[in-house]
């Protein structure tokens, strides 16, 4: 029978030649050219570079076609038969749900309702032509329109012409801003930014824009404003100014579309009714006006008819004040309509690419701005009823805009007498679904950093402001962040019995370590930002070796500390350098390190700022079990060597000096064990003389008593756990 050993370096195994068994070594990759590969890993964006090239040059003039236009993929697979009815019923049913929502929206974001209109036309086609998702649902939505809003009102007033120009303007900033982040693949910077802060911001962000739409029902004017103080105060102010009717069709209204959202969600048979909600309220609100005629209800006025035309945005001069709302809406469009589409995608079993998204929404983007649009993106709403009406390709979204270029075109007389409370009533019903207090509780039961990271943006949102809450969210998101890489996760390795496995001894208690050696697990990259708090930590673990069961010859203190690096994907030159000062340290304490698995850039890094051959290559291991018997075997030998005083007074030499002279006496040792076998120290004398039946085992050419109790891997096997 062949057995296989883990040897810390490939030395000359002629002595192995005499034994009885063949005895296979395998080494750890020592980087034999550390120059050679300096210049290939000096540049780290050169691989990325390399990876691309070949990729592009593999790729046919189809694939090309496909890459440059996204919408060829499913027409070359479209199955008329099969796609084409549910697809033209789903551009249908969601197309009856935008125009009314999308006239709701340009109101909320301040514009003419018209102008919600054109933001639901010509961006659908394009985005249909250039985006990767088949069920997205682009145009208008509510947290958009609130930003745009937010940011416009304090520049100018609403009514004037200059707000609608700056509107525009803004998309074709957003535009321009989405094209260049999904050109650059920079679409993975939004990660850094929580769900935990997207959350508690949309959840304030819905509260704002409820109270903002009130003034609809209340009947009277209101500030407009993105924080909740002034708007409560303004309500408070006006209320003599109540009026009864607008408030009762209103609520009306409301509870209608808040029943039919319920059924449709609720009821698999009834899920037109979430899409005709919105056309029921505006089809209710236009017939009461119609035959009651109330004077004290407002309505929405006359609306242009046509499609748009062509106009290039103005006002470039406001462009500085408008890129911290342009950055705004582009993190926001990224999070939620990425978000949606790569969900959807994974549901109809096709693949998406993030940053080809990214540019499909900043083309839409662009080229909506040159048809009167402001600031477009994906709606988790509409995605949602466009995903369970049956949407199969982009046809549904094509649908969509030719309902939406009908609407302009022909039913604009109708829209006139439309309440603007039943507008009103469609932007809250919406809106109520952002309202997320299921996440507080689920981050409140899981995690209290979360739910504390939730509260604060949801605060400041409402206290201080949508820019600023956002700032104050990413703020301290990014200082979690910091935090936990500043501080990584350390763990305290021990052997579960039975095994050569070694885990945390805080997650697992019957894991057991040895005399003298402190095993030590690093879970995170070692960089300038965490090196003190390693080499801390370390320190630390050498002083407290008290509690746990131990096992090995009995020392007086710490000879080996072993640092598994298999979690440690990074380590940078200040990490190299505290580590040779921490070997240095050790070294003048007659400690030795070993260092077990590190992949191949840590070891390549090593090897190349020397730090590999100060501590010794042989002091570098394949497995973590491979440097505790080779340890072991250290310890046991100086526990065994008798001190005899010299009559010549010489210098004596320390412990490192007579470990690298043992490493040339006995080289690597045929009996070391690599866990087909496993070697046992007895803790204390007195299970040596109540266990005289235990097995002997030979460990180095002494005999040592194995504990009965030991479990015994082949009878009973340990239960597999998550480390």
């Amino acid at each position: 029978m062949e057995i296989t050993y883990a040897s810390p370096s490939s030395r000359d195994l002629a002595a192995m030649s005499s034994l009885n068994r063949q005895v296979k070594v395998i080494p750890l990759q020592h980087p034999s050219n550390p120059s050679s590969s300096s210049s290939s890993s000096s540049l780290p964006s050169i691989p990325l570079l390399s990876k691309w090239r070949s990729k592009t040059k593999r790729m046919s003039w189809l694939e090309w076609i496909e890459f440059c236009f996204p919408c060829i993929r499913w027409i070359r697979t479209y199955n008329i038969s099969e796609y084409l009815q549910v697809d033209l019923m789903a551009g249908i049913t969601v197309g009856i749900m935008l125009v009314p929502q999308a006239m709701s929206y340009a109101k909320l974001a301040g514009l003419h309702p018209i102008y919600g209109l054109y933001s639901g036309f010509v961006p659908i086609f394009v985005y249909t032509i250039f985006g990767s998702s088949r069920q997205l649902a682009i145009g208008p939505v509510a947290l958009v329109s609130l930003l745009v809003s937010n940011v416009l009102g304090g520049i100018t007033d609403s009514k004037d012409a200059l707000y609608t120009e700056l509107a525009i303007l803004l998309a074709l900033m957003v535009g321009i801003l989405e094209c260049v982040m999904g050109l650059l693949r920079l679409g993975w910077l939004i990660r850094f930014i929580s769900h935990s802060v997207i959350s508690g911001f949309t959840t304030s962000s819905a509260i704002i824009i409820a109270l903002s739409q009130a003034k609809y029902f209340l009947g009277y004017d209101i500030v407009r404003s993105s924080e909740i103080i002034p708007l409560i105060k303004s309500v408070i102010a006006g209320a003599h100014k109540f009026s009864w009717p607008p408030f009762v069709m209103g609520s009306i209204i409301l509870m209608i579309l808040l029943v039919m959202k319920h059924l449709g969600k609720s009821k698999k048979y009834l899920r037109f009714l979430r899409a005709a909600g919105p056309l029921t309220a505006v089809v209710l609100g236009t017939t009461f006006v119609k035959i009651f005629h109330p004077p004290s209800i407002s309505l929405v006025g006359d609306i242009p008819q046509g499609l748009p035309t062509f106009s290039i945005p103005k006002n470039f001069d406001h462009v500085k004040s408008l890129i911290p709302t342009a950055v705004l809406i582009t993190g926001v469009a990224i999070l939620e309509s990425v978000g949606i589409a790569k969900a959807l995608a994974a549901k109809n079993g096709y693949e998406l690419d993030s940053n080809q998204e990214l540019f499909g929404l900043g083309v839409a983007n662009i080229c909506g701005s040159f048809f009167s649009a402001y600031p477009t993106t994906g709606s988790f709403s509409r995605s949602a009823v466009n995903h369970e009406s049956g949407a199969k390709t982009g046809l549904a979204g094509l649908t969509m805009g030719i309902i939406m270029g009908c609407a302009l075109l022909f039913m604009t007389p109708l829209f006139r007498e439309i309440p603007q409370c039943a507008l009103a009533a469609i932007v809250i019903s919406a809106v109520m679904g952002l309202v997320d207090y299921d996440e507080a509780i689920f981050l409140w039961r899981v995690d209290k950093k979360d739910f504390l990271l939730w509260t604060i943006t949801s605060v400041t949102t409402l206290f201080l402001g949508i820019e600023i809450g956002v700032l104050i969210g990413v703020g301290f998101s990014l200082a979690f962040v910091i935090h936990e890489s500043a501080n990584p996760h350390i763990a305290v390795l021990g052997r579960l019995p039975g095994t050569t496995v070694y885990r945390n001894t805080n997650q697992y208690p019957e894991a057991y370590t040895y005399n003298g050696i402190v095993i030590v697990r690093i879970d995170a990259p070692i960089y300038f930002a965490n090196t003190n708090f390693i080499k801390d930590r370390l320190q630390e673990y050498e002083v407290n070796t008290d509690g746990g069961t131990k096992r090995g010859p009995e020392v007086e203190r710490i000879y080996f500390v072993i640092i598994e690096m298999a979690p440690v994907t990074y380590i940078d030159s200040s990490a190299i350098q505290a580590l040779r000062d921490l070997h240095q340290e050790y070294k003048s304490r007659d400690i030795q390190i070993a260092i077990a698995n590190p992949n191949r850039e840590v070891l390549l890094a090593l090897s190349k700022s020397g730090v590999f051959e100060e501590i010794g290559k042989e002091w570098f291991f394949v497995r973590v079990h491979d440097a505790v018997q080779v340890c072991l075997q250290h310890v046991q030998s100086l526990k065994e060597t008798p001190k005899v005083v010299d009559s010549i007074t010489e210098k004596k030499p320390n412990f490192i000096q007579r470990l690298n002279k043992q490493q040339e006496d006995y080289g690597s040792n045929p009996e070391l064990e690599s866990g087909n076998k496993e070697t046992r120290f007895l803790i204390n004398t007195e299970d040596t003389v109540d266990r005289r039946a235990d097995r002997q085992i030979s460990f180095f050419g002494r005999q040592w008593r194995a504990d009965e109790n030991e479990r015994n891997p082949q009878t009973e096997p340990l239960l597999p756990r998550r480390d």
